[in-house]
């Protein structure tokens, strides 16, 4: 016959204890730090579960002014409509609200637009960020990141996590929730590349998982002849 296990003291017990070892204030005193001690972990409990996945102040859209012609969708095959187009130009914010304007200043620069649940984005994020630790853009060229095509319900989200977690740098807009900024730059899949020269015309669009070298081939044509 198997022996009986003993069984753990419960909260009843130790207050029973208290009753029979010391005056009446003591048990009393016992049984007010159980409660309290069950209160407490009951709070430490509940809070964890609600506790807000971003900081505050930080927002997964923002609204974003654009001006200027859109530029035609990039076609998936044949020659780009919008090579030589002068890009329009969008004023937006970061998550936290820090002003990010992508515009026709006259420096090239090179635009990603990622969505947080798209793998390929996924993917393709960490990638360029190794890439940037140890090869630097050419002189002169900036480099931006738009999220965008952003939805609670999917995965990966929030974007602003993500990004931070994969220790992205670009300065980032984030889109508003129904893609401004990515529907006047013809983004028609993720990741979407857009390579700009210094006169504000665009040079390349591409789409899709590109490898550091085309990274690096897209960031020299945005130089010209320069």
């Amino acid at each position: 016959m198997a022996t009986p296990k003993p069984k753990s003291k419960s909260k009843s017990s130790a207050v029973a204890a208290a009753r029979k070892k010391g005056p009446p204030w003591l048990w009393i005193g016992v049984a007010g730090v159980v409660v309290v001690l069950a209160v407490a972990a009951l709070v430490s409990s509940g809070g964890s579960d609600k506790k807000n996945k971003t900081a505050a102040g930080v927002e997964q859209t923002r609204p974003v002014t654009v001006t200027g012609t859109a530029l035609a969708a990039l076609p998936q095959s044949g020659d780009d409509p919008a090579v030589g187009k002068e890009i329009p130009e969008a004023k937006g914010q970061s998550f936290d609200g820090t002003p990010v304007d992508i515009r026709n200043d006259g420096r090239p620069k090179l635009i990603l637009f990622v969505a947080h649940w798209c793998p390929h984005c996924q993917r393709e994020v960490p990638l360029l960020t190794d890439y940037l630790k140890s090869h630097k853009l050419p002189s002169g060229v900036d480099l931006y990141t738009v999220a965008t095509a952003t939805n609670s319900t999917r995965p990966n989200y929030p974007p602003s996590t993500w990004l931070s977690k994969v220790g992205w740098k670009a300065p980032t807009m984030a889109d508003t929730d129904d893609g401004k900024a990515a529907t006047a730059f013809g983004l028609n899949a993720f990741p979407y590349f857009v390579a700009v020269d210094g006169s504000g015309k665009v040079v390349a669009r591409t789409t899709g998982e590109i490898t550091t070298d085309d990274f690096a081939t897209l960031a020299e044509k945005t130089l010209g002849n320069r």
